[in-house]
């Protein structure tokens, strides 16, 4: 006979455990303790087997019943429903273990041994402030498209609108990284295209115009301070390397003798090489007498354990007068751009390999730190002459289209 409420209600703990059947199989185990707990017994590959259906009155007699069908739909489909319950316990475990800030530090991890410090830094501290407090805790094949939006929104908001995208990207990274190991079946930062304002591009100031060059050179010649600065203006304009990479290069990483500075490149952590002109590496020299027993070629003026300041040499300029709206550190890479594709007739190939630039060839976009390298020293070489010889009072070619 089916069990009612008022039954269960009523039914009374005694000296031994008893039970109190209802149908098919599911019954009320009653303890001497007073504790009611619903019971499924069944049969599975010929044994008999109980599977907890809940504890009266948290589970009542409708919910369990429910449950009972629903574990007997998965015998009728052949499955054992306590392997069953136990496989997806196993699973929640494993999901729960695999959040996102779990896989996100994995994959920091992993990666970041191949990034400049400053690079990786910038990455860690996005994702802990911006990104963990939100999602950091849920497993990462739980997170939806909404909840990420939710995170970077919160970025946006308060105004840092490239640091939003900047943040979605890195999210975009740790979810395919999950993807490849397992841990998530998509990506849901690829719903979110177009769910952020675009950023507005914004140009480094540069000088390209042969004559504002050939000023700005010889001021930057009378700078009056540190050796370490005064050599980095002037290493600047010669190598045209990313402003971040000219204030860390490491000694390890520069052989003068063979005219060649070999590093990673910050933005893309791939190999690159810049030739050393004659002038970068008697420029060079004349720093390592003062640095080069240290890690750093151009080191803090504070600590020789730290490279010098994201803004010494921007500070140089603006004590010199060079306006933040004349000339960036990003603007030497400009100004040499230009110049050379225009002024000198360098083909642009040459030039976009130097500048560490992905460059499309016949087998699709790919970037060869010594695909021409012997022009690209002849190249550098004719650049450091240019300088030389316009910084000089030389006559200098306008611009009027491109040279070549």
């Amino acid at each position: 006979m089916p069990l009612t409420d008022t039954a269960i209600r009523n039914a009374k703990p005694g000296d031994k455990a008893y039970k109190l059947s209802d149908e098919r199989g599911m019954f009320l185990f009653i303890t001497p303790a007073g504790g009611k707990w619903w019971r499924l017994k069944y049969r599975f590959d010929g044994k008999e087997k109980l599977l907890s259906l809940g504890v009266y009155p948290d589970v009542c007699l409708k919910d369990a019943r429910e449950r009972r069908e629903e574990a007997r739909k998965l015998l009728a489909d052949g499955i054992d429903p306590g392997a069953n319950r136990k496989a997806q316990k196993a699973s929640r475990l494993e999901r729960s273990a695999n959040s996102f800030e779990v896989v996100a530090r994995e994959w920091y991890e992993k990666h970041s041994p191949n990034w400049a410090d400053h690079h990786g830094s910038r990455i860690i501290r996005r994702l802990e402030r911006d990104i963990f407090p939100w999602i950091g805790g849920r497993p990462i094949a739980d997170v939806i498209a909404p909840e990420l939006l939710d995170a970077v929104r919160r970025i946006e908001k308060r105004g840092a609108l490239e640091t939003a995208h900047r943040a979605l990207g890195n999210c975009g990274q740790v979810f395919r990284y999950a993807i490849a190991t397992g841990r998530a079946e998509r990506d849901p930062s690829a719903d979110l295209r177009g769910a952020l304002p675009p950023t507005k591009a914004e140009h480094f100031a540069a000088v390209t115009e042969p004559r504002q060059v050939a000023e700005l050179l010889r001021t930057l010649d009378g700078y009056q301070g540190t050796l370490a600065v005064t050599c980095a203006l002037r290493l600047a304009p010669l190598v045209f390397v990313r402003p971040g990479e000219l204030r860390t290069a490491e000694w390890a990483d520069i052989d003068l003798d063979g005219a060649e500075w070999r590093y990673t490149v910050s933005k893309t952590g791939t190999a690159h090489i810049v030739p050393l002109a004659v002038q970068a590496v008697a420029t060079l020299r004349e720093i390592h007498a003062l640095t080069g027993t240290g890690r750093y070629v151009f080191p803090s003026a504070r600590t020789n354990e730290r490279p010098m300041s994201d803004n010494a040499i921007l500070a140089a300029m603006r004590r010199m007068g060079i306006g933040k709206d004349e000339m960036s550190g990003h603007g030497f890479r400009a100004m040499a751009r230009t110049i050379l594709d225009e002024v000198l007739g360098v083909r642009p190939e040459l030039i976009e390999h130097q500048l560490a630039h992905a460059v499309k060839d016949a087998n699709g976009t790919a970037y060869n730190r010594t695909k021409h390298l012997p022009e690209r020293r002849k190249m550098m070489q004719q650049w450091a002459d240019y300088l030389d010889a316009i910084k000089a009072g030389a006559d200098v070619i306008q611009l009027h289209g491109n040279a070549a």
